[in-house]
């Protein structure tokens, strides 16, 4: 593919474009029912048909742990709406609300984790997606090459469709969060009539103390939410985004919320709690529970996570490049990453950023197996998130308490609220995520800042950073 326009200069905004440039993205931009669709095929990926099975091994307080997540989410989904409403270029989402308040390097910090996250997330993802493919096509013992065989068919499908542009992205986006949401709120409300009481396990079931069990329900319920900033991260392919950013991501969080608490507490209670603890594809045993006498139950359910794995991989791919391609055009990151198409389609973040996960996985199918690869990956994505979710919440925090602020009264209450309880929920997520975690994404931050040492002192040379003064050398 060739590139078109594709040597940024630093800052570069959209007003600086051409008019016909400017009318190709708009072209190109979702709608807010493509915007939303976004957000909940981003949010319910196949992460909703693996969580229970990892939920109920700290036992039924996950529900309450994910409903208090979901909370947060929520909180979330209305920060980075007040946020694009605010800052002038918020192209980039999360990136672009750190580098707007807190300048170059903690945009470039946040910019760096989140990029991480999302092509993680994207392993994550598919690892969980490679269970139902199993199960669809009955395999039963596949060889760890196998696996990532059928892994790589999820990432670089959805890679294929993003490289093919915006419009049949959307496009298949909606089909999917169509696909996969109905039948999963059947099973939400359904499900409830064939639930046994017997089958929920105890309160909590992580063989240690509350608090560790806490730790596992938070850390996958977090995961099944990463999504929330799907349109603010996307925003300028989303038309209007001072109104649909915040718009999209409410509805879209609600929605994929109460999903998420439906299935998840019907799923326990229709598998044994010690069955449930041991698969990797619980709503198969889900729907053999409903449908007994039904040999295609179990295989419509694994054919209906195949498509949501799809889809969400699909959004999934469309935020790494939106991500990675705005921090380039800021010459905070390399600038292939904003090498873009005709389409206006950022094609070298979308192999690289396919190729990522795909090296990720032939790691860990070669060292791991089962439900340990989506746990690892999970925890990973977790905590190099929760970094750009506090920027955010501090960034906002930063504008309520400075003289720059507009609102008054109840609204600065209001507003202080939300910012506020953002911020602790940035850093409970943190915390419950465990030490060994949160060191691993503090290696993952300091080989990020090797990265930054370079670019800044390009920058430096080409005038778009200010030189530190140093005291003259000795003689």
């Amino acid at each position: 593919m060739s590139s078109t326009s594709d040597q940024p200069t630093g800052g570069l905004h959209s007003s600086d474009l051409p008019l016909s440039k400017r009318n190709s993205e708009k072209a190109h931009a979702l709608g807010l029912t493509s915007a939303t669709a976004l957000v909940v095929g981003s949010i319910v990926g196949t992460g909703v048909f693996t969580m229970p099975a990892v939920m109920a091994g700290a036992g039924t307080m996950s529900i309450i742990v994910l409903a208090v997540i979901a909370l947060g989410a929520m909180l979330l989904a209305v920060l980075f709406g007040q946020l694009t409403k605010r800052v002038p270029n918020s192209d980039g989402g999360v990136y672009a609300y750190a580098r707007h308040e807190f300048g170059d390097f903690a945009g470039y910090l946040v910019g760096w984790c989140y990029w991480i996250q999302t092509w993680a997330g994207n392993a994550a993802i598919v690892s969980s997606w490679v269970f139902y493919v199993d199960a669809l096509f009955n395999f039963s013992h596949p060889s760890g090459l196998g696996n990532w065989g059928i892994a790589m068919v999820g990432l670089w499908v959805p890679a294929a469709v993003n490289l093919a542009g915006v419009r049949q992205m959307a496009w298949f986006q909606n089909v999917s969060v169509v696909l996969k949401f109905l039948p999963l709120l059947f099973v939400g409300v359904a499900g409830w009539f064939f639930v046994q009481k017997a089958n929920f396990g105890p309160f909590n079931a992580s063989g240690g103390s509350l608090y560790s069990g806490i730790g596992i329900a938070a850390g996958v319920a977090l995961f099944s939410f990463i999504g929330v900033e799907a349109a603010a991260v996307s925003a300028k392919r989303v038309r209007d985004p001072r109104t649909n950013v915040m718009r999209a991501s409410v509805l879209g969080t609600v929605a994929s919320a109460l999903l998420y608490v439906l299935v998840t507490a019907v799923v326990m209670g229709l598998v044994a709690h010690h069955t449930l603890v041991g698969t990797g594809s619980p709503f198969v045993n889900a729907f053999q529970t409903m449908f007994p006498h039904s040999a295609w139950a179990g295989r419509f359910i694994a054919g209906l996570a195949v498509v949501s794995g799809i889809g969400a991989l699909n959004g999934w791919t469309l935020i790494v490049t939106e991500t990675s391609r705005a921090v380039a055009q800021d010459d905070l990151f390399p600038r292939p990453f904003a090498w873009t198409d005709k389409k206006g389609t950022a094609w070298f973040g979308i192999l690289v950023g396919t190729a990522l996960p795909s090296i990720l996985m032939a790691w860990r199918y070669s060292t791991s197996s089962g439900l340990t690869v989506f746990t690892y990956l999970v925890d990973l994505s977790v905590v190099t998130v929760a970094i750009p979710y506090f920027f955010s919440a501090i960034a906002q925090l930063t504008f309520l308490v400075s003289r720059r602020r507009r609102v008054q009264g109840w609204q600065l209450a209001r507003d202080l609220s939300i910012a506020g309880a953002s911020v602790l929920f940035s850093m409970w997520v943190t915390f419950a995520s465990g030490y060994q975690v949160v060191y691993q994404a503090l290696v993952v931050l300091l080989i990020g800042l090797v990265l930054y040492a370079f670019l800044n002192a390009r920058r430096e040379r080409l005038g778009e950073a200010s030189e530190p003064v140093d005291l003259p050398a000795e003689v």
